[in-house]
């Protein structure tokens, strides 16, 4: 059989082409393998748990703040319910268009939203909701839910507003709450933009046991970040309610005895140290404080010259006047320095040097003992005990029972008022002290500095049994008693005796009532130096910032109550003149009406009465 002949082509056999493109194929697999094992069983749980991270996120709720009650459970601090708007920085596609929208909505500033972003940024968690304008009002969340739709990354969020039903009337004792600060986020890990906390009054000081602790829950979303379900992980704790020893019908009653007129009075419970009211005028509503104050009214509030934010019961100290010679009487008898019945002639002065040191009442009281000069308020008597005393001994013996230091009441910046000495004046003058210092101290007047508080709390300790008891605000508090005060109860009822011949016959006859005990001293502290003594202008004809402050302090006993009322008038003239009667109104409130029967047997047995004492 012939042979076939086939010519040469010049072409390989495909067969090597073919193992390079099947091993080609082979690598990518294998690749592809490697990287889905790496994907799948390595890495695996860590996917799955971003996957579910972001199908499932935590958010944090918000819990109600602890109200406020007064002593008979009326509501004084509240939580209502607000809006806010939020925004979740990882669903926004377009954070500056969102906000520059936002502005555009509202009406407010971009570069504000932008701010409180970039401030919210920094302490937001992941998907955690950045709090951009609170407080909402309804036309802005109308607006807002009618567009938010279209951009995502916005939230409406629910939040509580605090509100004060007595605002005005009791600004000074429950302070206000507002967003939490700069400073106070660095601070407290816990709080996050837009949270708000205490700031002044019982709302800074027991911001603990007021504010509540926030709870936690997950929320399932889709990839639009819209919510689906969510869980409660952990229930918010509400913070604590407090029931306070105040009356809110008596600190109203009070405020309205104070209208038109700068002052202070503070009514207590002198066995417990609870504050029934404390009142200080003239006063603003904390109100505005939570939403944000304005800064046209914040620069009236700070720059008005009757400073009403200022609380005159324990932010403020006055030289005392006479009320401070309880303390000296006090203090003479506790050191055994001079009797009851030893006497002094006040012959209307008393010469130290080559000057002369007035008392109140022009041509003297003549010859008077302890409870005359207490009853008729003689300073030449009180000069001489000063100056037996020195003013050393008078300083110990003022800090021992109180004076000169925080009276560790439940409220912010107290102040310590000043109880001064040779030391003192030493270090903070270079000089040394004078016999003519040591005069002026021993009536209340000169470098002496205290509060109404402080003297309420020391005229508690003689009426309690010698008690030095922290004054309390908040009810169930137990009675702290810091110290007891170094005077014999001989003569601690004597000097509570002489304070109610003072209302019987002496300065404070205003205050008399047949069916209570009541005692009183009366004050009236120089506010300038008068350069003629024997001219005496009458209050009203001098400018108000050169009058006279008049201050009262007095407790009243009725059918086993007891209680200590001081009053303080700014620039109010005459103690027993100007603030007995605001005090008089207090223990009408206190003890209700005179029976009818007790006024008449008042009538047919008293005897005519000396007209009342009004130079102090």
């Amino acid at each position: 059989m012939a042979k076939t002949y086939e010519p040469d082509t010049g072409q390989q056999s495909p067969r090597g082409g073919l193992i390079l493109l099947q091993s080609l194929i082979l690598g990518l697999f294998c690749l592809f393998t490697v990287r889905l094992w790496y994907l799948q069983v390595h890495k695996g749980e860590h996917f799955a748990e971003l996957a579910r991270e972001n199908q499932m996120r935590q958010a944090s709720i918000i819990a109600a703040r602890g109200m406020i009650l007064d002593r008979n459970g009326k509501p004084l601090a509240i939580n209502e319910p607000s809006f806010a708007l939020g925004l979740i920085r990882e669903d926004c596609e377009d954070i500056q268009a969102t906000l520059r929208k936002v502005s555009e909505w509202t009406g407010l500033d971009y570069q504000v939203l932008l701010d409180t972003y970039i401030r919210g940024k920094k302490r937001s968690k992941q998907f955690e909701p950045m709090v951009l304008i609170s407080n909402l009002s309804y036309e802005l969340l109308a607006k807002i839910e009618a567009n938010a739709v279209s951009w995502p990354g916005l939230e409406i969020l629910i939040r509580h507003k605090r509100y004060y039903p007595d605002g005005q009337t009791l600004a000074h004792v429950m302070g206000y709450v507002a967003e939490a600060n700069e400073e106070e986020l660095e601070k407290d890990s816990r709080l996050a933009l837009g949270d708000h906390v205490g700031k002044q009054g019982l709302e800074l000081v027991l911001e603990q046991r007021l504010r509540g602790e926030k709870g936690l829950k997950q929320i399932e979303v889709d990839a639009y970040g819209r919510e689906h379900d969510q869980q409660v992980i952990q229930e918010p704790r509400t913070g604590g309610n407090l029931m306070l020893s105040i009356d809110a019908d008596l600190q109203t009653f009070v405020g309205k005895q104070l209208e038109g007129q700068a002052g202070a009075v503070v009514v207590l419970q002198p066995e417990t140290g609870k504050v029934l009211a404390l009142v200080s005028q003239p006063t603003y509503d904390n109100n505005l404080f939570v939403l944000g104050i304005p800064p046209k009214k914040w620069k009236e509030l700070r720059d008005d010259p009757m400073h009403p934010i200022q609380n005159r019961v324990s932010q403020s100290v006055y030289p005392p006047g006479s009320t401070f010679k309880l303390l000296m009487a006090a203090c003479a008898l506790s050191e055994g320095l001079v009797k009851t019945s030893d006497t002094a002639f006040c012959s209307g002065s008393y010469r130290v040097g080559d000057h002369d040191f007035h008392c109140w009442k022009k041509g003297g009281h003549g010859s008077v003992d302890m409870r005359a000069a207490l009853v008729h308020s003689c300073d030449v008597y009180f000069y001489q005990l000063g100056e037996k005393l020195g003013i050393d001994r008078i300083n110990r013996y003022a800090l021992q029972s109180g004076f000169g230091q925080p009276t560790g009441i439940d409220l912010p910046h107290e102040r310590s008022g000043l109880i001064p000495s040779t030391a003192w004046k030493k270090r903070r003058y270079g000089e040394n002290w004078t016999r003519g210092e040591t005069l002026n101290a021993s009536i209340g007047q000169g470098y002496v500095q205290v509060s109404p508080l402080q003297l309420a709390k020391f005229l508690a300790s003689l009426v309690n049994g010698g008690k030095v008891i922290r004054p309390s605000l908040v009810l169930d508090d137990p009675v702290e008693v810091q110290s007891k005060l170094a005077l014999s109860d001989k003569d601690r009822e004597f000097i509570l005796k002489a304070m109610a011949d003072t209302v019987q016959a002496g300065t404070a006859q205003k205050l008399k009532r047949p069916d209570a005990v009541i005692g009183g001293k009366t004050g009236t502290a120089q506010v300038v130096k008068l350069q003629n003594a024997d001219v005496r202008q009458k209050t009203h004809e001098m400018p108000y910032k050169y009058r006279d402050h008049a201050w009262i302090s007095t407790w009243g006993q009725k059918d086993g109550k007891s209680y200590v009322v001081v009053c303080m008038l700014e620039h109010g003239g005459h103690g027993g003149e100007s603030a007995g009667p605001v005090v008089k109104a207090v223990y009408d409130y206190l003890f209700g009406p005179v029976p009818a029967a007790a006024k008449s047997a008042a009538k047919a047995a008293g005897q005519p009465q000396p007209a009342q004492e009004i130079g102090d």
